[in-house]
């Protein structure tokens, strides 16, 4: 082979003693180290993900708290810094790990397209944990105790628990509910969140499983068993519709055990209504792009009926 330049050949070298340095090379992602900018970290830890699980330890506080625990304000913001770092952690932790998966599904992320190296991608979880769990020490014991438990969770999801499929699945939606029971304790009433975090368990679980459609060809190369990958699409759309049914009937036992105003009622039944209608459209047509629109949605789904709990808690 003819070398087209002396430059070429610099090049060359240059990238092959890099990737040596990191230790680490992938398909045909990009080889050079790189840092990224702020833009690419905040997206590399999905900011409207963790944002809501900061605001959904808040809300869990003030639905088993009242009102009057929104005035320790020291103690909340300690809380949704807990919430934000270690789901911003378990999110960069997760595109790490990923990253193969990602060059196939998602080769627009952070760590596929080359913006962020997967180096780099290991210090920012690093650091965020290390917030996130000094945070919850600054609250209390029991707190750190329920904060080291979800990122011990997190951490096994994404080093060894993704590849389990539905029990993967169910990982991710135990700290998705977890943040409630969190509130629980900053306000002494534990027992009293778990109605509130078995809607979030019962519609991430959908929305997980949904996610297998959209990943589906990438989790089978990467020997991935989600039920996407080992029942089909089809199937998985039934089950995903399942825990989205059942994240609507369960959305009735706040309003049961009278923990809730009326300025729930609005804003959750949005909620369902975007589940039953997500349900339909994912049932009628398991395609990838399907399910990748519903997977969206449920998302912003989430956001509103978490709105809802802090409406029918506070007002």
């Amino acid at each position: 082979m003819r070398l087209a330049s002396t430059t070429t050949l610099e090049t060359c070298y240059i990238q092959l003693s890099i990737t040596v340095t990191i230790g680490y090379s992938f398909n045909s992602a990009p080889l050079a180290y790189r840092m990224g900018s702020p833009k690419d970290y905040l997206e590399i830890m999905r900011p409207v993900n963790s944002f809501m699980v900061g605001i959904a330890i808040i809300v869990g506080a003030a639905i088993t708290g009242g009102i009057q625990l929104l005035n320790n304000w020291i103690l909340l913001l300690y809380s949704f810094i807990t919430g934000f770092t270690l789901t911003g952690a378990s999110m960069a932790i997760n595109d790490y790990y990923d990253r193969d998966i990602d060059f196939i599904n998602e080769p627009n992320r952070p760590i596929p397209s080359g913006r962020i190296s997967p180096k780099s991608a290991i210090i920012f979880t690093m650091l965020l944990s290390i917030i996130g769990l000094y945070a919850s020490w600054m609250i209390s014991l029991e707190a750190l105790v329920i904060a080291v438990f979800a990122w011990i969770v997190m951490m096994v999801y994404s080093m060894w628990g993704k590849k389990t499929g539905f029990l993967g699945n169910l990982m991710v939606s135990t700290c998705i509910a977890l943040p409630f029971i969190y509130g629980g304790i900053l306000s002494n009433q534990l027992w009293s969140s778990f109605s509130f975090s078995l809607l979030a368990f019962l519609s991430n679980t959908g929305r997980e499983v949904t996610k297998g459609i959209v990943d589906i060809q990438g989790d089978r190369a990467a020997g991935v068993r989600t039920v996407a990958v080992s029942k089909g699409a089809t199937r998985a759309a039934d089950i995903a519709t399942l825990f989205f049914l059942a994240a609507v009937a369960s959305s009735v036992v706040p309003v049961y055990l009278k923990r809730v105003s009326f300025w729930y009622i609005p804003f959750v039944l949005i909620t369902d209504l975007g589940l039953i209608y997500s349900s339909y459209q994912i049932v009628s047509d398991p395609s990838r792009e399907t399910a990748r629109s519903v997977k969206k949605r449920i998302l912003y789904l989430m956001l509103i009926g978490l709105i809802g709990f802090a409406a029918g808690s506070l007002i």
